[in-house]
């Protein structure tokens, strides 16, 4: 039988097949090709199953996986050769994000993009919590969106206590998988209630000490929605850690950089100090963002990411 996995604990898994969930597990060693992973199957993977035995029809050993169509992988932030599938065979991101309480950091956001970009998932910024936010707030708002819209990425600003835009969200998730990702506390799973008030997920408060969420979801789980879409809600991701990409690629993955190379000089131009870069040309100019350039550059270099001196705007 092949069914798709909607949640995951580590040694069990719930596995989807003509309506019924079976808890399936792993025989011996199960290992990917190319993947060096704390998990060799993700939610979303299709995987091939067969009953344990005829007494006990709901539990089940995975003997298979599927090719995956995609995922989005991090590197453990403190275990840095280790990497994590968070997801896989999405057709869309939603990446949640908070000016404040807790704030969510322009190095954050590139991170998750480039990943994103690399395995070819479209992506959607919510800017959450908008009914909170002060003048000054909303005007952070404006220059990131000033950012991000002219380099292809659809913004939103949404509330779930108000259901501002809630239902354009919603329209956007028809007939597709979306997962919901971002740091604990924006309000990812309070938005995940209200898109469809049936699933009831747990929530929890600020923590008012630290600024940040608390954690909620331990584990990423696969949804059906009453209205023809999927959702896969994430636990919240305090970093992100890109998985080694070719510095020759990297550039790639920017898709305001991506669109310059052809006028850099040289074919190999990693856009660092190369003579007659259109890259550098264009932030000289300004129309190339800076902070999204200081993103790059960490991640060319291999520097993980700074929570606690980095600005929001990345000035």
């Amino acid at each position: 039988m092949i069914g798709t996995v909607y949640k995951s604990t580590g040694s069990w898994y719930w596995v989807k097949y003509d309506n019924t969930f079976y808890k399936c597990r792993i025989k011996g060693k199960f290992r990917i090709k190319g993947i060096k992973s704390t998990n060799p199957i993700a939610v979303g993977d299709k995987v091939e199953f067969s009953l344990e035995d005829k007494s006990d029809e709901e539990t089940g050993i995975i003997t298979q996986i599927l090719e995956r169509r995609n995922y989005i992988v991090r590197k453990s932030v403190n275990l840095s050769k280790q990497t994590h599938i968070i997801a896989s065979n999405i057709d869309q991101v939603f990446l949640i994000v908070t000016i404040d309480n807790p704030p969510t950091f322009t190095t954050f956001i590139d991170r998750f993009l480039v990943t994103a970009e690399a395995y070819s998932i479209k992506v959607v910024l919510v800017f959450n919590k908008i009914d909170t936010y002060s003048i000054e707030q909303k005007a952070e708002i404006l220059y990131l969106k000033d950012i991000y819209e002219p380099i292809g990425y659809k913004c939103i600003e949404s509330s779930a206590t108000t259901g501002k835009n809630v239902d354009e969200i919603k329209e956007m998730m028809k007939g597709k998988v979306s997962m919901f990702s971002g740091h604990s506390g924006v309000g990812k799973t309070t938005l995940v209630n209200y898109i469809d008030p049936s699933l009831n997920l747990k929530t929890k408060e600020i923590s008012e000490q630290h600024k940040q969420g608390q954690h909620t979801t331990t584990f990423a789980e696969m949804f059906d929605l009453s209205f023809d879409a999927h959702i896969i809600d994430t636990p919240g991701i305090k970093g992100f850690g890109v998985v080694d990409m070719d510095k020759d690629e990297l550039g790639d993955y920017f898709p305001e950089f991506f669109a310059l190379k052809q006028h850099c000089k040289f074919n190999n131009c990693i856009h660092v100090n190369e003579p007659h870069c259109a890259v550098k040309e264009a932030l000289e100019n300004e129309e190339i963002s800076w902070s999204r350039y200081k993103s790059y550059l960490q991640i060319l270099e291999g520097e993980e990411e700074n929570y606690r001196t980095d600005i929001l705007s990345g000035k």
